[in-house]
């Protein structure tokens, strides 16, 4: 069944790239309008120069920062991690069925740690706040992350 899902996976994806590449090639702009939805799920590739050093990835979030966003600013981070956990952990897979090392493999644990900093800030906002219909919001927002 996994075997399956794998060849099927990698029969839609190839045969998804192959449209857009000749896609992109009759088109004349440099542009692409249509992005195909299952790209997101993977990194851009990076040159590998020897010249060039590899990308340094940033750091985890602290709770401190998190603090002083605001509640909007929080849900939008948290599908921004959300969408970067899952590029990783598919990239990570299709690498793992292939017999190839994943790269960076401590990303997926800084994103996984900012996303459990989130939900702590968002925990503590839910019991400083004295209105009860704010805490109920509150306690909705955090069940639905």
């Amino acid at each position: 069944m996994l075997s399956l899902s794998r060849a099927l996976g990698r029969r839609l994806f190839s045969s998804a790239a192959a449209a857009s590449e000749s896609a992109a090639a009759a088109s004349t702009s440099a542009v692409r309008k249509a992005q195909n939805p299952l790209e997101e799920f993977f990194e851009v590739e990076r040159s590998t120069e020897e010249d060039k050093p590899p990308p340094h990835y940033g750091r985890s979030w602290k709770a401190c920062e998190l603090r002083l966003k605001s509640w909007d600013d929080l849900q939008k981070l948290w599908y921004v991690l959300l969408k970067e956990k899952n590029m990783l952990m598919t990239q990570r897979q299709m690498l793992y069925s292939e017999n190839l090392r994943f790269p960076n493999p401590e990303r997926i644990s800084k994103v996984k740690k900012s996303m459990c900093r989130i939900k702590h800030v968002l925990t503590e906002r839910a019991i400083a706040e004295p209105d009860p219909r704010r805490s109920a919001e509150m306690k909705r927002m955090i069940n639905a992350l």
